[in-house]
């Protein structure tokens, strides 16, 4: 897994979005695992367990509504 520390992490923010699309993130604080950044798809994946569900549209929907 790819690691950034939080430093890295705000100031590479793009790559850090794009290295996450492909697969998890680990971002560290003070050298320990804060947070593991991932694509929409995936926590879906991991969220559904396999079943198809439409949380994920609905919530991008929401979010493009409010950026309209």
């Amino acid at each position: 897994m790819r690691t950034f520390s939080s430093a890295d992490a705000k100031n590479h923010f793009g790559e850090l979005v794009d290295a996450a699309r492909l697969a998890p993130v680990a971002v560290t604080k003070y050298d320990k695992l804060f947070v593991v950044v991932m694509s929409a798809d995936e926590y879906e994946r991991l969220m559904c367990k396999g079943k198809k569900t439409a949380l994920i549209g609905k919530q991008r929907k929401l979010v493009s509504d409010r950026n309209a």
